[in-house]
């Protein structure tokens, strides 16, 4: 990994203190920790192998001169005290891998701010605001099958009900993981907040549109907010032989015909609104049996709350339509729904400004996957920046960034964080 990260480096990126070879040799020690044959990791969340890597950038971290706290929920903080130490803004990302994961997911964004410390210690620059390099616990959801678990911790999102019942693939229960982990259940109810003013992530765009524009960075515009809907479509069990086709009830022609028409829905109310059926299940599930029971989950996101709405209000009314055309009954429940986080335009013509000052052409894409800056966002303003994935691919030991490409994107968030200080 090291030799390919440095081989096709160029050097000129090497300025404003940034320094990419450092960069690396970090990106390569990290991709060490919980290694699988595959070339990928595995880091699950509250795991050894995460509180390992925790532990190697907290080592860091103290060399470059950050003071640093963890809280309950194993969420760590560097901080670099500035000018005006009354507040502070902050950046990070995640340390934690899916089971079998890449080597730039999470670990470029806390590797970003952290760079942004080692460059002004080069340039003996000492920012107006005080800053902070921060890694959430459990990103990715692996540990309890619930995603962004140290973020939520961090913003209150987590009620009673969840963390007395959320359980890991072992059976361990939140007490139990934390206890094993060094925390308790009590400093993790009673987490307290930053004082940060503004937050940024840096992520590898997970998608393949800033490779499609031949460009190396690029500004998220919106993270998605996601929503489930799980519907059964309800009819009538019979034999597969002896029923006539014009005197059927069947749940699965329904099902199929409602899949394939809300493929055209989300384009008719936003160009960033997705849904996927990607959870079927079939009852009675046999060969020669007419299907009774189909139950799906359509997964439903978007940017803005209220084009996401809309959709699944349509959504909603093409389950109802089908069901009434084809003489079956229909349930639709709401299960989850996570508020979207649009991205702020003062934010995004800084960063556009920024980069076409670097010869680089802006260009807005949303994010439809979910990050820590999405619970964040919801307390005060935030921004993200996405650096160039190889051929999209993420959660994946194949995920690649060229260091040329997490180099530009570091320099583009060291400009934009340090606007950001002067305000």
């Amino acid at each position: 990994m090291l030799d390919r990260l440095l081989n096709d480096y160029n050097q000129e990126l090497n300025y404003d203190g940034i320094d990419g070879k450092r960069l690396a040799h970090r990106l390569y020690e990290l991709s060490q920790i919980g290694s699988l044959s595959s070339g990928g990791v595995n880091r699950r969340g509250f795991s050894k192998e995460e509180k390992e890597a925790k532990a190697l950038v907290t080592s860091w971290m103290t060399k470059a001169g950050l003071k640093v706290e963890t809280d309950g929920a194993g969420n760590i903080f560097g901080r670099l005290v500035g000018k005006d130490n009354s507040q502070s803004v902050a950046s990070g990302s995640h340390l934690d891998t899916v089971p079998a994961g890449g080597n730039f997911d999470g670990v470029l964004g806390v590797l970003a701010a952290l760079e942004l410390v080692e460059a002004w210690r080069t340039q003996d620059f000492t920012p107006e605001k005080s800053f902070e390099v921060v890694i959430f616990s459990d990103e990715e959801g692996a540990r309890f099958s619930s995603g962004v678990f140290g973020s939520r911790a961090y913003t209150g999102l987590l009620t009673e009900e969840i963390m007395a019942n959320v359980r890991d693939s072992d059976g361990l229960n939140l007490e139990e993981v934390l206890e094993q982990y060094g925390s308790n259940l009590n400093d993790f109810k009673n987490i307290k907040q930053r004082d940060w003013t503004f937050f940024a992530e840096t992520h590898i765009e997970q998608g393949k549109l800033l490779e499609k524009h031949n460009l190396p960075v690029g500004i998220v515009s919106g993270i998605a907010g996601q929503s489930w809907l799980e519907i059964e479509f309800k009819g009538l069990a019979g034999h597969a032989g002896n029923t006539p086709m014009n005197d059927r009830q069947d749940a699965l022609v329904a099902a199929g015909r409602f899949v394939s028409e809300i493929e055209t829905l989300p384009s008719t109310v936003s160009d960033t609104a997705v849904a996927t059926v990607g959870k079927l299940s079939v009852s009675p599930n046999g060969a020669n049996v007419i299907p009774e029971s189909v139950k799906l989950i359509v997964d439903i996101r978007d940017i803005h709350e209220d084009t996401r709405e809309l959709l699944i209000d349509k959504i909603r009314k093409q389950a109802k339509q089908i069901s009434d055309e084809r003489g079956i009954e229909v349930f639709i429940e709401r299960t989850s729904s996570v508020k979207p986080i649009p991205i702020d335009t003062v934010y995004k013509e800084e960063l556009k400004s920024i980069l076409k000052a670097m010869n680089i052409e802006p260009l807005e894409l949303p994010s439809g996957a979910g990050h820590d800056s999405m619970n964040i966002g919801l307390e005060i303003p935030v921004a993200m920046i996405f650096a160039r994935s190889v051929d999209g691919i993420s959660h994946n030991p194949k995920e690649w960034t060229s260091l040329n490409d997490c180099v530009t994107t570091i320099h583009v968030l060291k400009q934009f964080m340090e606007k950001q200080m002067r305000k």
